[in-house]
C-alpha cells in the first residue's frame, strides 16, 4: 500500500519481540531484519537497507551452508540496492555471487535461476553494455518457457525485457 511508515512500526515491533525471545543468530533475525530493509529499500533510503540487509546477510552467512538459496536472497537483496544507487560494478557482483549459489543449489529450469539472469541482465543493460543484457535476457526467458505456463506474467516481462534491449 505503500504506507512505509506504517510498515517499519510494525516490521520494528516484530524485530523486538525477536530480540527478547531468540538467540541474536537465530534465522528469524535474518528475515526481520531483510524485511526492514526491504521497507529501507522501496523508501529510497538506501544506505539504511543496506545496513539491514548486511544484517540479515551475516546472520545467514553464519546461520546457513554456504550454498544455501537464502544466502543467494541475501547478495541478491544486497546487489539490488547497489543497483538503486548506481553502483552498477557493485550490484554486478553480488548478483554474480547470488547466482553461483543459486546454480549449485537449485535444478536448472527454476524459476528463482531465471530471476537471477533477468537481475544480472537488468544491470548490463543499465550499463548500456545492451549485448550482455540480451544475452542473460534470453538465458531467463528460455528458462521461464520450460517453467512458467504460457500466460505468466514473468514470461511477459522477458518479452519486454528483450524487446526494451
Amino acid at each position: 500500500m505503500g504506507d512505509y511508515s506504517k510498515a517499519l512500526e510494525f516490521y520494528e515491533k516484530a524485530h523486538q519481540i525477536f530480540e527478547n525471545a531468540l538467540p541474536s543468530n537465530h534465522p528469524s533475525m535474518a528475515t526481520s531484519y531483510n524485511n526492514i530493509g526491504e521497507v529501507y529499500n522501496n523508501m529510497g533510503n538506501y544506505s539504511k537497507a543496506l545496513e539491514f540487509y548486511e544484517k540479515a546477510h551475516q546472520i545467514r552467512e553464519k546461520a546457513l551452508p554456504p550454498n544455501h538459496p537464502e544466502l543467494a536472497t541475501s547478495y541478491n537483496n544486497i546487489g539490488l540496492v547497489y543497483n538503486n544507487m548506481g553502483d552498477y560494478s557493485k550490484a554486478l557482483e553480488f548478483y554474480e555471487k547470488a547466482h553461483k549459489i543459486y546454480e549449485k543449489a537449485l535444478p536448472p529450469n527454476h524459476p528463482d535461476l531465471a530471476k537471477s539472469y533477468n537481475c544480472i541482465g537488468l544491470v548490463y543493460n543499465n550499463m548500456g553494455e545492451y549485448s550482455k543484457a540480451l544475452e542473460f535476457y534470453e538465458k531467463s526467458h528460455k528458462i521461464r518457457e520450460k517453467a512458467l505456463p504460457p500466460n505468466h506474467p514473468s514470461l511477459a516481462t522477458s518479452y519486454n525485457n528483450i524487446g526494451l534491449v
